[in-house]
């Protein structure tokens, strides 16, 4: 079977990294393109660039929801699904002050989802690989644990909110349906992504939002909360790849070892815009994890050495971009 008519099914693609994990499967191989959204708040099709979304040879646009029984889709496009040869589930529900507001959309989503794509990808003969989009949120807080300095595949999952618990235990479904009937999976584990169009609930399009009406940002507890980002594009290849290689059954972390404090974080918006950035300290979120830090020799080892985009030069483009607009 030649990469031309392979065919691969991505959930949440027009979610802030699907999306741009659509435009790197577009431009890096010949896959054709199914894109399967629920386009709930946080989904944008713009996202999408347009000569993608124009090209109806290799990309395909279907708005569902992955907690629907896909048996009641057509039986053409039921066919058409099952002759895929890779899904990639990027759908899920992600905040996690929602998920203290209201944990049972995340259930329904990060954990009846994901069930429903196993229950009907079980019956592919085709099916290469299954790829769940995980979290370094599963691990729990790296504070609570002195003297280990970052969390491996390995690691014991610890989640601290409704979120990352439904990720684990999304998690846990995928590793046994392998078991059980046999599905072919990757596990991506990912720190906190950054890049451009991403939601503005998250927290750096956040900070430039209050910036830029002139308010303050507001601030968790002390501000010293430690996590590592890493570019969004950064990211999604790491996962391409992934998808593509011959590793199956495994778990992987993808991290840049870039960790900045939340704190840290403002200060570098602030130093790339030129303004001091006013900030509003406020009661810690419930549940606050402090530290997030990920071990990702496993992934170096096994696939290559890579050079991640620091922060700062993706802030120095957004302030181009917002000054030259």
């Amino acid at each position: 079977m030649t990469q031309e008519n392979k065919t691969i099914v991505i959930t949440g693609g027009h979610g802030f990294i699907g999306s741009r994990f659509i435009k790197c499967v577009y431009e890096t191989t010949n896959f054709n393109i199914i894109n399967i959204d629920k386009n709930t708040y946080a989904a944008d099709p713009e996202r999408i660039p347009k000569s993608i979304r124009m090209d109806d040879e290799r990309y395909t646009f279907v708005e569902m929801c992955i907690t629907d029984y896909f048996p009641n889709c057509e039986e053409a496009f039921k066919e058409r699904l099952l002759s895929a040869e890779y899904v990639v589930n990027f759908a899920a529900e992600t905040h996690v002050d929602n998920s203290i507001a209201d944990g049972r959309p995340f259930i329904h989503s990060n954990i009846e989802g994901v069930l429903n794509l196993l229950e009907f990808f079980k019956h592919s003969k085709t099916l290469l690989k299954y790829v769940q989009i995980s979290t370094d949120e599963v691990y729990g807080d790296m504070d609570d644990l002195r003297g280990k300095p970052a969390s491996n595949e390995t690691f014991r999952l610890r989640p601290s909110s409704y979120y990352s618990a439904s990720k684990a235990s999304a998690d846990l479904l995928v590793q046994s349906s392998a078991r059980t009937f046999g599905i072919p999976y990757i596990i991506t584990r990912s720190c906190n992504n950054f890049g451009p169009n991403q939601d503005a609930e998250k927290f750096i399009p956040k900070v430039f939002e209050c910036i830029k009406n002139g308010g303050s940002v507001p601030v968790y507890g002390d501000g010293l909360q430690t996590r590592e980002w890493i570019h969004v594009d950064d990211n999604v290849q790491d996962i391409l790849k992934l998808t593509m290689s011959m590793h199956t059954n495994q778990v992987f972390n993808i991290g840049s070892g870039y960790l900045y404090k939340n704190i840290q974080v403002l200060m570098k918006i602030g130093l790339a815009l030129g303004t001091e950035v006013k900030t509003e300290f406020v009661k810690d979120r419930l549940g606050h994890d402090k530290l997030y830090k990920l071990d990702c020799s496993k992934l170096s080892s096994m696939l290559y050495t890579r050079t991640y985009r620091p922060l700062e030069g993706f802030l120095k483009d957004e302030v181009d971009a917002i000054t030259s607009s």
